[in-house]
Formats: structure tokens, sequence, C-alpha cells
């Protein structure tokens, strides 16, 4: 199937290495970049205990955690504030960042591992530590020669100072270079964890509803029949939607999206994304579209839309059903308000300054399907608009968000 396929890749063409362990330890499953990271072939490596990829040192030791883990299994990053090393296949170590996600099948635990190879930044780290080194001999070097010297002390000062400057930008690139790996590595777990339970739960829907369909075989099953087309279609719609944030986000990073400006009218726009969306609505919620203003602005429709889409989305999947949804358009000669209002679960304070961040969801709607990535596009496809975006919510009583951008876009 399709679902299957895009399962498959992403498993296939992870950047992390992905090992699934059984119960008793022994490998069942590794992705191509496990393979390549320690050397060893698919043939080779299934079956064997996963001690195959400890070093000798720390094998012993490792059959009690690996025991402790499933007695009592947690998902979370192995090793914080030591140093965790992996074996190859030729003998040698090579560094590793691990995180560990469990789940039961037929009552047997499963253990999925995320491996990350951090060489590259341990050298980045001894650089740092070089440079450091480097660093206090100068300024060292600065102090005696204040001391000692008095003719030749504003020349050598000068030199001094220039290399001193040097390695101080140095070290700041080599700071920065290691924050942004360290966050690329996050971003990269949380995405792969995400995306293994979002994908999960509706290719279990599929599968199964698939499955039930090939035993109503008669006409008056036809109503049993029907509600399992029905799941399946959800289930798929859903993934699209998870597929689309993901290729939404990954034109974003590459710089790929293009801003293609004209003439339309905002109110009929805004009637017709709205008409498209009640499809999706919960038993009893409706939507109520308030318009002041003029009509006609120049921006981007394609991006517009995608931010409304998302709105919405989100007004509805967070409200109960028999709620209302209010949106709500403002224009003026030089800004169009756009603001979507629900009465849902609504979002902590403490959550609120991290809404807008890739993969981030509120913790009271984890037990909601989702990706955590609709806000973060919204608000940076309002931003190529060269427009601003404003959330406003409370605990259980709702939230609303508005996108104000130009009626005339400085490209048109």
């Amino acid at each position: 199937m399709l679902d299957q396929a895009h399962m498959t890749s992403l498993f296939e063409n992870a950047t992390e290495g992905i090992i699934l362990t059984g119960h008793h330890g022994n490998i069942v499953l590794v992705n191509p970049a496990a393979e390549r990271m320690f050397g060893y072939q698919n043939r080779e490596i299934i079956g064997q205990p996963i001690e195959i990829l400890i070093p000798a040192q720390f094998k012993a030791h490792h059959h009690h955690l690996r025991d402790g883990f499933y007695k009592t299994p947690s998902n979370r990053v192995m090793g914080q504030g030591r140093d965790l090393f992996g074996k190859k296949k030729d003998g040698s170590n090579i560094p590793v960042e691990v995180s560990l996600s469990h789940y039961k099948k037929d009552d047997e635990l499963f253990v999925i591992a995320f491996i990350v190879d951090i060489t590259r930044r341990k050298e980045i780290e001894r650089n740092m530590l070089e440079q450091q080194k480097e660093l206090q001999k100068v300024s060292t070097e600065i102090r005696k020669l204040n001391a000692e010297l008095e003719v030749k002390v504003e020349e050598r000062t000068v030199i001094l100072k220039e290399a001193l400057q040097k390695l101080e930008q140095s070290q700041r690139e080599l700071s920065e270079a290691l924050d942004k790996e360290k966050q690329l590595s996050e971003i990269k777990s949380r995405f792969v964890s995400m995306a293994s339970h979002e994908f999960r739960t509706p290719l279990s829907t599929v599968l199964s509803s698939a499955s039930l369909l090939a035993k109503y075989t008669t006409t008056e099953e036809q109503e049993k029949r029907s509600r399992h087309i029905d799941k399946i279609k959800s289930s798929v719609r859903h993934l699209n939607d998870i597929l689309e944030d993901f290729l939404s986000l990954g034109k974003l990073d590459e710089g790929k999206v293009a801003i293609s400006i004209s003439g339309f009218d905002l109110k009929s726009f805004i009637d017709d994304t709205t008409e498209d969306m009640k499809g999706l609505l919960k038993k009893g919620q409706h939507i109520r579209v308030d318009y002041t203003g003029e009509h006609f602005i120049h921006s981007d429709k394609k991006l517009l839309r995608n931010i409304i889409i998302n709105l919405i989305t989100n007004a509805i999947k967070f409200s109960d059903e028999d709620s209302g949804i209010s949106i709500q358009t403002s224009v003026n000669d030089e800004i169009a308000s756009i603001s979507v209002t629900d009465h849902g679960i609504g979002i902590a304070p403490e959550d609120q300054v991290h809404l807008f961040s890739s993969f981030f969801r509120g913790a009271n709607a984890n037990n909601i399907a989702g990706t955590g990535m609709g806000l973060h596009i919204v608000k940076r496809y309002t931003d190529l608009l060269q427009g601003q975006t404003k959330l406003e919510s409370e605990l259980q009583k709702g939230t609303r968000v508005t996108i104000s951008i130009p009626v005339n876009h400085p490209a048109s």
C-alpha cells in the first residue's frame, strides 16, 4: 500500500540509526543508517544480541542495565552526564547518543533505539578546548608583557589583541556550530519518535479495517463495510495531512517556498476556504464568519489558504462537539487582520511561548492526534507574507490566533 511505502521509506532513509530488539535483547530490525554506522550487513546482525554493538569494557554491566529497562520500560535518553560508545564490526569504538522508546505487540515488549553518531561533535568539543587553552596562553602573555615591557608594549599589544580577537571569533563560531548540531540532533530525534507514533495508529486502523472488510460479503452487511471504508478514508486523510506538513516544513527549511503575489477578493476567498473546511466539522460544530472593510488585497493566495486551513483545522481538532468557531476579518488601507477563535481546551501559559516551535505540543494535547507543526508553519508562512502572528489562549476557555498581513504586499 502507498501508506506502507511511506513508512518503509521513513525507516530506510532516516539519517539516524534505528535498531529494534525483542524481549531477550536480540536484534530484530536495523535500518541502513545503522548498518553503515556500525559496518555490518543486515544478515550479519539480525538475531544477534544487542551486546554485539557494545564495547568490551561495558558488555558485562550492560546485561544488568538491559534487564532493568525491560522491568520498568520508559521512553528516555541514555547516558545523561556520561559518554556512550558503540562498537563497530572492525572493533573500533564511536561516540554515540542513544534515545530509547518501546511498545508491546502480542504481549512481547520491543525496544526501539534511535542512535546518532556524534564523532563530529566530539571533534568540535576537542577543538574548543584547544582554543580555550590557546586563549588562556595568549591572555597570560598579554598580562606578562604589560608588566615587563614599556617601550614596545603598544606595538606588541596590538598584535596580540588581533590574535586574541581571531581566537575569540573562532571560539564563537565553534560554539555556534556545536549548538546548531545539538539542536539539529534534538529535532531529528523528536521527528523520528513523533513520526513513528503518528504513522502507527492510522496504519493500524487501515490494516485492521481492510482485514475486516473481507469478512463482510453479503448485501445485509453493507453498513459494516461502509463503516470500515470510512475509517480507512479518515486514516488516509490523516496520513496525507502529516505528510503535507512534513513537505511544507522541508520546503521552508530549504528556502524553496516561492512567493506568488496576485490581487483577489479576500471576502470571497475566506468564504470559499471556510466552506471547504466544513466537511471536517465534528457533530454540532459550526463556523461563523464576520467580515468588515475592503474586499480587494494583493497577497499570496496559496500561502494564505494554507495558513487559514491550519488555523481552522486546529480549532476543530481542539474543540468539543456542539461548539462554535469564529472567523473575524478586518481590512483597512494598510493591514488585513484574520482571527480564528475556538472555545476548546486552551493552552497553558507556560506552553504558549513554545507553540510556534517545530514539533512542540501543549501538555494537554498529548492525547489528540497531531504533528506539532501547524502553528510553526502558520508563523513561517505569515513571516514570508511580511505579517505578524499573535496568540491568545486560556485553559478550558479557548484560543484565538490572529494574523496581520499587508493589504498590498511589497512584491505586488
